[in-house]
């Protein structure tokens, strides 16, 4: 059984290590979106992550640590990561990279109140009100009301669709991390995303659908598979080797920490990707988007800090899942 203790320094690391991984995978799925199918870069990220993740979990006791009582959950977690993975960057077709990434930052948010009937820990008026603030500033930085087509406004919604599955995707990684290490929690997150990239090859390889369809982020889905050549065979490379790492780092932080703590610092992806947009594609952000990342980085904050002081006042308190 994994000894689960509330270590919130460590947890923390994980987290912004975690994210600043992420920001590099998504500009390198961003920059790859032109010319290959989503389920291929999935299937090749998902195989070489792990190999990776199956190493780290040698480093950590072998296989018996993937014995399970709960091999249903640990099935939902898989498709909840596939879920979140494959609405968030079907978008990133037809979207900047820091909107999308704006968007999805409705996920934190979602964490800490999900945190309350799944996992009971408690959140006050002040940390929901900080919550209210940053849903406030995704929408003004989104603004979605100004869509002009239907289209583009179903697909502003991806972002956050992908957002509320992820969200779940945590709350249920603090659950598994009572009987299960994070290399474990990894290895089943790849192996899943193995599995769906295999079916979707079955059905749709050849590309057969992707003539059919309007919408350029279905297109990004369906399109048929394309040996990678030249510069982006590193590019492949350097998105196995991410998603080895990140897949442990977002398992080890939410074992590691209360979700109401680590949710805030996944904040940190939100100006590294505004830094992305702009460095390779040329994508500058606009004042209201300035004004919407400064209301989400000051809730997260506030509400991160409001959690310290609340453990600074009661140090002799006991939360779910151990001591501090």
């Amino acid at each position: 059984m994994a000894t689960i203790s509330d270590r919130p320094a460590l947890g923390i690391l994980f987290i912004c290590l975690g994210v600043a991984a992420i920001s590099v995978n998504d500009m390198l799925i961003k920059l790859l979106s032109g010319g290959y199918p989503l389920h291929e870069l999935v299937a090749v990220r998902a195989g070489l992550g792990l190999i990776i993740t199956l190493s780290l979990l040698q480093l950590e006791g072998g296989w018996r640590l993937l014995r399970t009582s709960t091999p249903f959950l640990h099935m939902a977690r898989g498709l909840l990561v596939v879920l979140a993975n494959m609405t968030f960057y079907a978008a990133f077709s037809v979207l900047p990279l820091a909107q999308v990434t704006a968007l999805f930052f409705v996920a934190p948010l979602f964490i800490t109140l999900l945190s309350i009937p799944f996992l009971g820990e408690k959140v006050g008026p002040l940390r929901l009100g900080a919550v209210v603030v940053g849903f406030a500033g995704v929408l003004i930085m989104q603004q979605p009301w100004k869509a002009s087509l239907d289209t583009s406004r179903i697909v502003l919604l991806l972002p956050v669709i992908a957002a509320f599955f992820y969200a779940l995707l945590q709350v249920l990684t603090r659950r598994l991390g009572l009987t299960t290490r994070a290399s474990a929690l990894a290895v089943y997150l790849q192996a899943t995303f193995l599995v769906v990239a295999f079916g979707f090859w079955l059905v749709a390889g050849d590309g057969r659908y992707a003539d059919r369809v309007e919408s350029e982020a279905l297109r990004f889905l369906l399109r048929p598979w394309v040996l990678p050549e030249g510069r982006d065979i590193l590019v492949f490379l350097a998105l196995g080797t991410l998603s080895g790492f990140v897949g442990y780092a977002l398992s080890a932080a939410y074992r590691l920490a209360a979700a109401a703590v680590i949710a805030p610092f996944e904040y940190i992806g939100l100006p590294l990707a505004i830094l992305w947009g702009w460095l390779i594609f040329g994508e500058w952000p606009g004042a209201s988007v300035w004004a919407g990342c400064a209301l989400i980085v000051g809730a997260g904050l506030f509400v991160f800090l409001r959690e310290r002081q609340k453990d600074s006042l009661a140090p002799g308190r006991r939360r779910l899942w151990g001591r501090r």
